[in-house]
């Protein structure tokens, strides 16, 4: 999604392109990844010639959005803490990542209670 939003539309090819060489994604991955985008509704595509180009439809922060609720439904049961706790404990975050995070939070506080 990343390479589709810098180009901000392109074939299977285009975005295979951009990627780094150790990724090494075989076209058919990517043709597979971007269907299934396609199918659930993140990219649409259009026949141009013998390919497909794809667009993105949703911008990258409603993505985001989108993805970390559905993966916080369906891997930590629905409870947003423990996907917080989770990455807390396990990214090996640095104190100023855990300040930038503790701020993020306070602000989010004031502004709910404001």
């Amino acid at each position: 999604m990343n390479e589709l939003w810098a180009l901000g539309q392109g074939s299977v090819r285009d975005v295979l392109g951009r990627l780094p060489p150790e990724r090494n994604l075989a076209y058919t991955s990517g043709a597979t990844i971007l269907r299934i985008l396609d199918e659930k509704g993140f990219v649409e595509s259009e026949k141009n010639g013998k390919s497909l180009i794809y667009r993105p439809l949703l911008e990258k922060d409603r993505y985001q959005s989108r993805s970390l609720q559905n993966l916080s439904r369906t891997l930590f049961d629905d409870t947003p803490a423990t996907l917080v706790a989770r990455l807390v404990d396990d990214a090996g975050l640095t104190e100023d990542d855990l300040e930038e995070i503790r701020a993020l939070v306070e602000r989010r506080l004031q502004n709910d209670s404001g």
